[in-house]
C-alpha cells in the first residue's frame, strides 16, 4: 500500500477503534490516523504471531487485525495518558 492509502486506511480503523472503545480520549483527527496506522502495524504484527495473516491488503481480515491491533494502542494510551 502506498502512503496515501496507510493515512486513509489508519482514519479509518481509527475511528472505528475510538467507536468501540468506551471512554472520552479527546483525541483529534491526527492522533486518530497515527493511531490507526500503529494500530494496523500492531494488528499486523498480533495476526502474523498467531498464523491469522498480515495487514497487507485492503480486505475485511486485514481491517479487522488493524481494528484489533488499533484497540491494543487506544487501551495502552489510555492507560499512559490516564491522570490518577
Amino acid at each position: 500500500m502506498g502512503i496515501l492509502t496507510w493515512i486513509i486506511f489508519g482514519l479509518i480503523v481509527g475511528a472505528i477503534a475510538k467507536f468501540i472503545m468506551p471512554g472520552n480520549q479527546g483525541m483529534g483527527w491526527l492522533v486518530t490516523i497515527i493511531l490507526g496506522i500503529v494500530g494496523a502495524f500492531v494488528g499486523g504484527w498480533i495476526g502474523s504471531m498467531l498464523g491469522w495473516g498480515t495487514v497487507e491488503e485492503f480486505d475485511f481480515k486485514g481491517i479487522i487485525l488493524a481494528v484489533v491491533g488499533a484497540l491494543v494502542v487506544l487501551w495502552i494510551y489510555g492507560m499512559a495518558t490516564r491522570r490518577a
